[in-house]
């Protein structure tokens, strides 16, 4: 399969609640505040399949020491395919000469993370004030 891989595709609501959707992500939830976020952000990173939305991940940063990648998500339909790992390369690549790249990474994804470089931020503990009940 090939997957095209943008750092500056525009993203439209109807295909990125698809996605949130498909991944029980309750942003969807709040679709203006989400598509606020994602417009907002440093960056966002897409892939696209004959044209369909299927990823999508954005970061926040301060444009020259850190960068956040708060969401990073793959239709069901295809993932493990090597979406998200290109989708990354791509960030990674942008935010190279960054000082600290960070996430927080859901325990199913921990072990994806640890392949493309990530480690535990030494000895801290994630911690949030957070108004949901997942991502």
């Amino acid at each position: 399969m090939t997957f095209a891989i943008s750092m500056h595709d525009e993203v439209d609501e109807e295909e990125v609640l698809k996605i949130y959707r498909a991944n029980h992500w309750s942003s969807a939830q709040k679709p203006a505040q989400l598509m606020a976020a994602l417009h907002h952000s440093h960056s966002l990173v897409t892939a696209r399949q004959d044209g369909q939305l299927i990823g999508l991940g954005n970061a926040i940063s301060d444009g020259h020491l850190v960068v956040y990648f708060p969401h990073l998500l793959v239709h069901p339909d295809f993932q493990n395919l090597g979406v998200g790992r290109l989708m990354m390369k791509a960030m990674l690549l942008k935010y190279k000469d960054f000082h600290q790249k960070i996430l927080v990474a859901e325990h199913q994804a921990i072990e994806f993370y640890q392949t493309i470089g990530f480690v535990r931020a030494g000895q801290t503990e994630p911690m949030w004030i957070y108004a949901g009940t997942e991502h």
